[in-house]
């Protein structure tokens, strides 16, 4: 690592940096309505966009800064095993083709802007919608302190805010300032800002990726030998060579399989979801996507190479940011760099509208000031989406970065113990409200109980996600565990409370809700008092 700034590359960070800082501002007049004081406008971008600016927002989304630098990290430090990443992204884009069409028209029909939205109109519970609400900002915080870990991270590389004894405020100096900005566009231009910001993001880690991939193996020798060192070291390590270890297989599918179950749970991938102007824009980008895994899988290439490249760095977190800072010529490494830190504000941003929303919308509006006006709600999220950078910021600053990830991945488990009341909901209505709240709390009691119980060599408590399947002995990851356990327990007492005629709530939704397209919109209203329901 470089003892001193690396100027040519701190030069190129910058210029990229301030042209999506000015972007960012500007987009707060892209496609600007009559009346922007409301959350489909600030929110949601006006319901508006079509199919590639919804490519590039699903995109800037789920690859993030922190995909760019963990899934290679991963594999730099652990082996193989961290590949899960690209079969989950490819088992969760049929599964959403089954059910994100159905959550787009339902949505659209009724003005809905969250999923607790729809959960609160499809069971008639402000208790379960509450559930859902709050586990959304729950699983989002860590995720969105992920994004600084990922500027911090290039920032070190590049040899900006000095060492570890540094002035902490001269440390994180720089930070601070990408904080700013990022605050100041998103509160003036909403989610307009990181779907402009997405096409340059995307853009630039294509271009990466792709001279990574050809001259970095070129500089290595090629990829036998790329493999060759990588093998050698996981063998060494007894950590079953490029291949994960049958110890380990259990552990690797259940993960993949829960992080796809568990990703377009995520309030951020909802948010972008419903920005999209129609139903077919929906299934269009479902079988677009994929284009994305294609270059997750050449991204987690780099954790050889910087194997390969001899790459030594205490924080695995860095290995990437250190493998192109020694190999590209400084402005290349500089471009790199800029794709990492720009990876990272355009989820950041979109996380925290999507946890503001959720705020006003199921917290705010339903328990604090029902008669909350349209403008008042964009005032609140607005408001809220500070506080939640604030609250990121603030956990970064002051907790160990493994906390950082460590909590992510305890928010995956908590996350996925909504998918029962969301997608079980847009398909059947037979589950009952108080089964599905009782599930989610099993869900959630166990899975975080089993997560504090996992020790790591540098941490007693959540010190992973996995842990031994309980009645099986395989160890797998603990959020599907919870998860299963989840729609047991819902189940079971659904049979039950169905027996006793326990009073169930009114769905303001129906069938043809599920079907409908932008021409059919229909009345929209804001969450309407339950009106006549239907038991489909």
């Amino acid at each position: 690592m470089n003892d001193g700034v690396n100027g040519v590359a701190l030069a190129v960070f910058i210029f990229f940096f301030l042209a999506v800082t000015v972007m960012g501002f500007l987009a707060a007049r892209w496609r600007r309505a009559a009346d922007g004081q409301s959350l489909d406008e600030w929110g949601l971008g006006g319901r508006s966009f079509g199919t590639w600016v919804t490519w590039f927002l699903l995109g800037g989304d789920l690859y993030t800064a922190y995909t760019f630098v963990a899934v290679p990290a991963a594999i730099y430090a652990a082996g193989a095993a961290g590949f899960f990443a690209v079969p989950y992204t490819i088992l969760v884009y049929p599964l959403i083709f089954t059910f994100l069409p159905r959550l787009w028209s339902v949505s659209h029909k009724h003005g809905y802007v969250t999923t607790s939205d729809f959960v609160r109109g499809r069971f008639g519970s402000k208790g379960l919608s509450l559930a859902v609400a709050i586990t959304g900002i729950l699983a989002t915080m860590p995720y969105i302190a992920l994004q600084l870990v990922g500027i911090q991270a290039v920032l070190d590389v590049m040899g900006v805010g000095g060492g570890e004894n540094t002035n902490w405020f001269v440390k994180d100096l720089p930070l601070l300032i990408a904080f700013g900005v990022l605050a100041a566009y998103t509160y003036s231009s909403g989610l307009r800002a990181p779907a402009m910001i997405a096409f340059v993001k995307d853009t630039l880690i294509y271009i990466v990726i792709a001279v990574a991939i050809i001259y970095i193996p070129i500089k290595l020798g090629g990829f036998d030998e790329i493999f060759k060192a990588a093998n050698d070291k996981y063998t060494a390590a007894g950590a079953g060579g490029t291949v994960p270890a049958e110890a380990g297989q259990w552990t690797y599918a259940t993960l993949a399989l829960g992080s796809a179950l568990a990703l377009f749970m995520y309030p951020h991938s909802i948010t972008a979801t419903l920005s999209s102007r129609s139903r077919e824009v929906i299934r269009r980008n479902t079988t677009i996507l994929p284009l994305y895994s294609l270059m997750l899988g050449l991204l987690a290439l780099l954790g050889f190479m910087a194997i390969a490249a001899g790459v030594q760095v205490d924080n695995a977190q860095l290995a990437i940011p250190q493998l192109f800072e020694n190999m590209f010529p400084d402005w290349f490494a500089g471009v790199a760099f800029a794709a990492i830190g720009i990876g990272a504000l355009v989820p950041a941003a979109i996380m925290s509208i999507a946890a503001a929303n959720l705020f006003t919308r199921n917290i705010y509006k339903d328990f604090i000031k029902p008669d909350a006006t349209p403008a008042q709600e964009t005032k609140v999220s607005k408001l809220v989406s500070l506080l939640v950078k604030v609250g990121a910021l603030a956990f970064v600053l002051t907790m160990d970065k493994t906390v950082a990830i460590n909590f992510q991945l305890l928010g995956g488990i908590w996350i996925l113990q909504t998918f029962p009341a969301l997608v079980g909901g847009l398909f059947t209505r037979w589950f009952h409200r108080w089964a599905l709240l009782a599930g989610w709390a099993v869900g959630m009691l166990y899975g975080t109980l089993a997560a504090y119980g996992v020790a790591s060599p540098t941490q007693k408590h959540f010190g992973g996600s996995s842990k031994e399947i309980p009645g099986i002995g395989e160890i797998g990851y603990i959020g599907l565990t919870a998860f299963v356990l989840n729609v047991l327990v819902t189940v079971v007492l659904t049979f039950a409370l169905r027996a006793f005629n326990a009073p169930d709530g009114i769905d303001e939704t129906s069938p043809e809700d599920y079907t409908a397209d932008a021409g059919d919109k229909g009345v929209q209203v804001e969450l309407p008092p339950a009106t006549a329901g239907s038991t489909h």
